[in-house]
Parts: structure tokens; sequence; C-alpha cells
């Protein structure tokens, strides 16, 4: 069904002899999407919970007030099905999957002593307000709006260029940090003019991530129709629907794609027909050098006039020979020369545009879309006042609730951290993910538990980091002072001053937001890297890092297992834990033994598999 990767990899000739969609090549790859996402989860549930600390769990949920809707809606669902929720957290529990949600980073010692001592009704909204205001919490969603808007400077056959990634991650952080609505984020990427070198210009990376070369100008305003309805509506189909219609394509995976047309998805992407991007004529030696320019023409239509490119040929349609723009499913046209603004204002206002980012959201949150795939939305199985014929079902497992979360949503401007909160604060989000009724996979889409995620190696490296006080220290092209956190490089493809710690990086599987998607998938080499890396064993001794040193200067033995347990697994000991540590630390004969064995526990921390996941 979507074009093949080979596209985006290898330009436009390499698919312009292609015979096949991808859908008829391998139907069962888009028919199965949304069951193999619910099995992925089930799984990697089952796989966790055999590595999760004996925690101690809270009052079970359902003597819990619902907090909100959100609440409302998943504990009804769940009592509907007769299935049982899961406790609630605990407070130490609680502390390390939000902080690691929001912020990418593990509390620190003294916080989680402060927080399990303070006994405040409140003292949880209080946290997530702390973790929503923080540095950290900018460094961790400039990360996923990178990994969304593709901001890489792989393949080269886009023209990317490290220059232009390093002003999109700062255009993406300003707008991040300063609390900027999606929909004024969307406006700027879709109507983004100027050089995308440019730090002040950064958003006119977006339109650079479209360009297509080596075929006819229709490519681009393709890729840009594609890019803009898979990221900001959810509606991937669009890839399809501009090689052909839906009919006879999508008619046994996306009703509303089904009923579509090519000259509708064409009209679409008229919307970008007057896009201009030149690239900048100076010398090799020159900082501009191929770098590009985004304006905008001030005529020009979408003409049916190719007979190569990434596409089946675009001929005349009756008497029709070019189009103007109409945007999907109304008569909306723009109403002066400017068509890509035209767009950016009907796109936020389009009702798939709170869904989606209601949908992506959550299922940052909760590891699993209330509608899935995520990227494949359907416009006519998503209102649950307007069900879609049989033998169809409507599409996301709660559609009352996405609903409510759009317009919340929306309701709110399109606040990231106000839509985060409340997601964060309610009950649902707060269950264990600890289970003491039996698991089912028909369990996994009423969000009876919390599914635990494997870390981003983004947060491994900063664990192992933070946790032993030895930084990174990372040459990027453009930032004139080393970075010294992975959460704060600006795509998959750093740190280039250290291959070493770019492969540990890509071992867990970071992706490179291009062909490859960043996935929560485990891996034997991953632990082998965790166990064995010089990255990991050169933090992990004693003379190299000054949070051990300090540790190893506390007399108390019990103390420093104590220590140790917060410091890198950011909870206390178990009673077992504590006394086999003992035990072991207790063999010390002299300070260098005691060091060595103090080292050997922090390697066993690191080391057990609970270390790689946000529970």
């Amino acid at each position: 069904m979507l074009r093949l990767f080979a596209l985006t990899v290898f330009g436009a000739s390499a698919l312009a002899s292609a015979a096949e969609c991808t859908y008829r090549v391998d139907p069962g790859q888009f028919r199965n999407a949304g069951s193999r996402s619910t099995n992925a989860i089930y799984q990697r549930t089952l796989q966790a919970a055999k590595a999760l600390p004996a925690l101690k769990a809270e009052a079970p949920t359902s003597e819990a007030t619902p907090r909100s809707f959100i609440d409302e809606e998943i504990f009804r669902k769940l009592a509907s099905n007769n299935v049982a929720a899961a406790r609630l957290t605990t407070d130490e529990e609680f502390l390390r999957r939000v902080s690691l949600d929001l912020t990418g980073r593990l509390p620190a010692p003294t916080d989680i002593r402060r927080f399990l001592a303070d006994d405040s009704a409140a003292k949880r909204d209080a946290l997530i307000d702390r973790l929503l205001a923080s540095s950290a919490f900018t460094d961790r969603w400039t990360i996923w709006f990178g990994d969304l808007l593709e901001n890489a400077s792989y393949p080269a056959q886009f023209d990317r260029r490290e220059e232009g990634v390093g002003a999109y991650q700062n255009w993406i952080r300003n707008a991040v940090g300063k609390g900027s609505p999606v929909r004024e984020m969307a406006y700027s990427l879709v109507t983004a003019s100027g050089n995308h070198f440019d730090a002040a210009t950064g958003a006119a990376n977006f339109p650079i991530t479209g360009k297509t070369s080596m075929g006819p100008s229709q490519d681009t305003y393709d890729n840009m129709l594609v890019k803009s309805a898979t990221m900001l509506l959810g509606m991937a189909q669009y890839d399809c629907l501009l090689c052909h219609n839906g009919r006879g394509h999508l008619d046994q995976i996306n009703l509303w794609g089904a009923g579509r047309t090519r000259l509708e998805a064409q009209r679409m992407a008229s919307f970008f027909a007057r896009l201009n991007m030149p690239s900048r004529n100076v010398p090799t030696t020159d900082f501009y050098h191929f770098s590009f320019d985004v304006s905008d023409r001030t005529s020009g239509t979408y003409d049916l006039n190719t007979n190569n490119g990434n596409r089946p040929n675009r001929v005349p349609v009756g008497d029709v020979k070019s189009l103007t723009p109409v945007f999907r499913e109304t008569d909306a046209v723009p109403s002066d020369a400017n068509w890509r603004a035209a767009f950016a204002n009907l796109v936020w206002r389009d009702r798939m545009f709170s869904r989606n980012f209601a949908n992506r959201l959550w299922r940052e949150m909760f590891g699993m879309g209330l509608a899935e795939p995520f990227d494949m939305l359907d416009p006519d199985r998503l209102d649950p006042k307007n069900p879609p014929p049989a033998p169809w079902s409507l599409q996301a497992t709660h559609p009352e609730l996405l609903e409510k979360l759009a317009d919340s949503f929306a309701d709110n401007d399109f606040d990231l951290r106000g839509f985060l909160r409340l997601l964060v604060q309610s009950n649902a989000y707060q269950m264990s993910s600890r289970y003491d009724a039996a698991w089912t996979i028909d369990s996994v889409p009423l969000f009876a538990r919390h599914y635990p995620r494997r870390l981003m190696a983004e947060e491994i490296h900063d664990a192992l980091t933070l946790a032993t006080g030895i930084p990174g220290s990372y040459r990027v092209k453009n930032v004139t002072t080393p970075v010294t956190l992975a959460m704060q490089l600006p795509e998959p493809a750093e740190p280039r001053s250290d291959g070493n710690v770019a492969s540990f990086l890509n071992s867990f599987l970071r992706g490179n937001r291009d062909s490859q998607p960043r996935t929560h998938d485990l891996s034997i080499l991953q632990r082998l890297n965790i166990m064995n890396d010089g990255f990991v064993l050169n933090r992990l001794k004693v003379p190299a890092s000054p949070t051990l040193q300090t540790i190893a200067k506390i007399s108390d033995d019990s103390a420093v297992v104590e220590e140790v347990f917060l410091l890198f697994l950011a909870r206390m000991p178990g009673d077992a834990e504590r006394q086999n540590a003992l035990t072991y630390l207790g063999k010390a004969q002299n300070a260098a033994d005691r060091n060595g064995l103090i080292e050997d526990l922090a390697w066993v921390c690191v080391s057990k598999a609970e270390f790689l996941f946000s529970y």
C-alpha cells in the first residue's frame, strides 16, 4: 500500500520502475498491524514482569476516587468486561516512572528520600508540576518531536546536513521550552520560510524533509502532503492515495481511505504547489553551501503532466489538466495566493489534528495508542456517535475516551504540558505494572495495568552518566560547547566524535528518524553492552566516579547498599537484596577491597533487567 522505502533512501529513480505497491506485495503487513501491536505489548509485559522488583502495591484502584474522565472511561470498560484493574503504584514506583516518562531521567537519591518522607496528599501533583517545569522536560520532549518531525541528516538524498539538523533542534527546543501550543508549532512548520541552516528559521527544515530529488516537482508536493498528513493528522494513507484510488487497495484496512480518490489526494497536495526551495549558490567553503532557501511562489498549480518520478504518471482527468487546492472532504480553498498558510490554518482545525496528538501522547505515556496503528487513523471509524457500518468496527479501543481527550486538548489550546499533566495525574496512569489476576492478550486493549517500556537509548546513557557523575563530552557540529547528555544530542547519528558511544546508543535501537523507526525491542546485544561495554564499566570505578567516591566514604555498609540502589535503580533494596549485599561487602579486608566490592554492587544493579525499564 505505502510507497516503497526505497524512495527516501535512494531517490526518485529507484522507484520509477516499481510495478507493485507495497500493500499488494504484502497485504498482511497492513491488515494485521493492530494485532501485532497488541501482541508486542503482551509479550513485552510478560518479559518485563519477570524482571520487576517485588514492590508492595497500594490500595486497589477500584477504591480510588476517579480523578478525571480518563478514569471514568477506563474503569467503566474494565468493569463491563469483568476485568480487574491493577493496584495503584507505590510512591517509589510512581516517582521513578513519572520522572522517566516526563523528563527521561532517574530521580536523584535525595529527591527520592524527600518524596517518600512527604506525607502530603498533593505530593504527586506537586511532583508532576516540578517535572513539567524542568529543563529536563524540554530535553526529553525535544527528542520526541525530533523523532516525530524526522530531524536527521540521514539520508543524504534528502539534502540534509548537520547545520540544518542543529537549527531544527534549536527551533524545536525553543518551542517546547517556552510552551508554544502544538497548533502554533504546526502552523509554523507548514508555513516556514527562510534558509534551513539559520537558527532563526529552523522550522524551514520541515519542508526540506519533504524535498524529493531527481524527479518532477509534483513528487515534492506529494511528499509534503504525506509528511504533513502523517505527522499532524495521523493519516499515512495519503501515501497510498497519491498513487491510486483507495478502492481495491484500502478496502480491508481503512474505511475512509477506501472511498477516496487519487484526484482528491492530489488536490490536497496542491496546497504545496507553490513551495519553492532553491539551493544557495555559494562556494563550498561558505557556511551556506548546500543549504536551501524556502519560500513561496505567487503562482503555480499541481499539473497532471508527468511520465516519470516516484508515482504513477500524472495524466489529465477528462478536461482537468491542472489542480488547485481543496482541503479534504470540504469545500475549503485558499482565500489568497499563500496556499501553504491556508493549509496550515485548516490542518490544525481539522478534528484529526487533535485526535492524532491525543492518541500519540497517550501512546507515549501508556505504552499503546487508543487507536492503532497510530499513524493510520481512520476518520470514518473514530466517532462513537456515528459508528461505521458492519462489518467495520470503531478503530479506538475506547472511542469515547479518545474523543474526550481530543476535546480536552483542543479546548486547552493544544497545551502540551497541560495535556500530559491530565494523563499522568489519572489513576489509570498511576496503576502498577504488577498484576495479581490472570493476564491474557485480550486484556491488553483494556489498560488494566501499566505497560512497562524499555528505556530509550538516551535515557540509559544519561542514567549512567548522571548517576556516576561522569558526563559525556561530545563535539557536535556548530555547537560551541561539548554536549554532555544524550538527551541533548540533535539526532541519532550523534555523537560523531565518539563512535564507540554512538554504537552503544544504536544497540538500543534509537533508529535513524527515516527508514528505521525508534523501537523499544530487547536484544542480547543490549544486555551484553550493559554488562561489558567500556562506556558502562569505566564509569563504575570508584577512582573514576565522584559519586562512588562519596559512597565509599560512608562507613555504614547498610547505608552504602541503600545509596547504591537509590542511585542506579531509584528504589530501596528489598530485605533479601540488602542482606545479600551486606554479606558481600562484609568480605572486604581493606579499603581497596571494599571499593572493589562497591563497584561490583553498582555493576549488579546496572545489570539487573529492571534498570532498562520504566515500569
